[in-house]
């Protein structure tokens, strides 16, 4: 996506009309909608004015992407209640087939004492709770597959 897409995004996210913003910042509606057609940039002042006026940093200004911000926000205002009545391994096993699948497959049993002694290391020696001892286990194995 092009950064003067993102900064569309970001406004109408936003609810700012062009004229708004633009009287923010001390610039003609025109000025920004030459930045958000690409014709021209902000430059780094005015960039930093505009994430402030969104509510991104710059880096999320210039890797805006609306649909993840709209998960994200639905993620945060999920409320608890509502998370438990979600069949969250069905969900998402539709995403990722392999979790309905891999029962059959692996020798869940030759991974289960291992990872139970890895959660309760993580309990006994930071005081984790046992979700917070899941989802700190779970970061890790995220944090490993990400640097593949």
């Amino acid at each position: 996506m092009s950064l003067g897409n993102n900064l569309f995004n970001a406004r109408k996210k936003s609810g700012l009309s062009q004229e708004a913003v633009a009287e923010k910042l001390g610039v003609s509606r025109q000025t920004i909608s030459k930045w958000e057609t690409d014709e021209t940039l902000p430059d780094i002042y005015q960039s930093k004015k505009l994430s402030v006026l969104y509510g991104l940093t710059l880096d999320e200004l210039i890797d805006f992407d609306i649909e993840v911000k709209e998960l994200e926000q639905v993620v945060r205002n999920t409320s608890e209640e509502t998370s438990k009545k979600i069949a969250w391994p069905q969900l998402w096993a539709e995403k990722y087939p392999v979790l309905a699948s891999y029962q059959h497959e692996v020798r869940i049993n030759d991974y289960t004492w291992p990872l139970k002694e890895l959660l309760q290391k993580l309990s006994i020696e930071y005081g984790y709770s046992n979700l917070d001892a899941f989802l700190v286990l779970k970061d890790i194995l995220s944090r490993i597959w990400t640097k593949k």
